[in-house]
C-alpha cells in the first residue's frame, strides 16, 4: 500500500472540561498544535454549542485538525490528518494530550491512501 497520509484519531476521556466548553483556548490550541506539527494553516472555524460543548477545525494544507467536546461528560473526540512527509501529526497528538491531561485515551493511526487498512496503534489507561 501507498500511504498518501496519516490519520490519527483519539478518544479522550476524563479531560479538564473548563477547556473543553471554551472556544477561545480550542482555538489556540489547535492552532499550535498545527504549528508543532509543521503543517500550513489555511482556515480555522469553531463554534460554541449552548448550553456546552465546541467544534473546531483548522484546516490545513495538507488536511485538517478537529476537535468535539461533550464538557458535560469531559470526553473530547480528536482528528489529526496529514499528508505528505513534512508534517509531524504525532507532535501535534502529544500537545493537545499535555493540554486537555485526560485520564484516559484510545487513539489510533490510520494510514490514507491505497488500499490502506485501519491500524490500531496504542490505547492507554493513564489513571485510574
Amino acid at each position: 500500500m501507498r500511504v498518501l497520509g496519516k490519520h490519527i484519531i483519539a478518544e479522550l476521556y476524563g479531560c479538564r472540561s473548563n477547556i473543553l466548553d471554551d472556544p477561545v483556548q480550542l482555538e489556540k490550541a489547535l492552532v499550535e498544535a498545527a504549528n508543532r506539527a509543521k503543517a500550513k494553516i489555511c482556515g480555522k472555524l469553531f463554534y460554541k454549542f449552548n448550553p456546552q460543548g465546541v467544534t473546531g477545525f483548522v484546516l490545513i494544507s495538507e488536511s485538517h485538525i478537529s476537535i468535539h467536546t461533550w464538557p458535560e461528560y469531559n470526553y473530547c473526540a480528536i482528528d489529526i490528518f496529514t499528508c505528505g512527509e513534512s508534517t509531524k501529526p504525532w507532535l501535534a497528538y502529544d500537545y493537545l494530550i499535555s493540554l486537555l491531561d485526560p485520564s484516559n485515551i484510545s487513539v489510533m493511526e490510520i494510514g490514507r491512501g491505497l488500499k490502506s487498512q485501519l491500524r490500531p496503534i496504542k490505547v492507554k489507561k493513564l489513571k485510574t
